[in-house]
């Protein structure tokens, strides 16, 4: 363990998460999730929950702030509902690191699956609910001298 880093941050997470340029993505995925599907670097935290993941990334990285929409998770299909408390729980994470993030935008489902391909990484998590995914653009880490 490091002084600092949250236990949930395994070394694999940490170095996709230094490794990532500004502008890179990198998707939290529900254990539903088909990560190697859609990508070819998946990281695995089974057991881990996405704000557990959310509060420890965040700590490590800023979201950007030159874009829209910095943060994305899926809608839901037609005829099928959101739980208002995952997106809830997730931006409390969120607003604790970086409260001037705009809101989180929605996106269709295969949508956000294209956007996933796209992704650095994903990490598929043991997050069980539905529509719980959810994407983080990285920003420019602030340089002071």
């Amino acid at each position: 363990m490091l002084i600092g880093i949250s236990p949930y941050i395994s070394p694999e997470l940490l170095t996709a998460l230094h490794r990532m340029g500004h502008g890179d993505e990198i998707v939290l995925s529900d254990a539903f999730y088909p990560g190697d599907t859609f990508s070819q670097r998946v990281i695995r935290a089974d057991g881990i929950g996405i704000p557990d993941l959310l509060n420890g990334i965040l700590r490590l990285i800023n979201i950007d702030d030159f874009v829209d929409d910095p943060v994305i998770m899926m809608e839901a299909v037609p005829g099928d509902s959101l739980d208002p408390e995952v997106e809830k729980t997730y931006r409390a994470e969120i607003d604790r690191r970086w409260p001037a993030t705009p809101p989180i935008r929605r996106i269709e489902r295969y949508a956000f699956y294209e956007r996933a391909r796209q992704a650095y990484a994903v990490v598929v998590t043991g997050q069980r609910v539905k529509y719980g995914n959810i994407i983080l653009k990285k920003g420019v880490v602030p340089v002071s001298e």
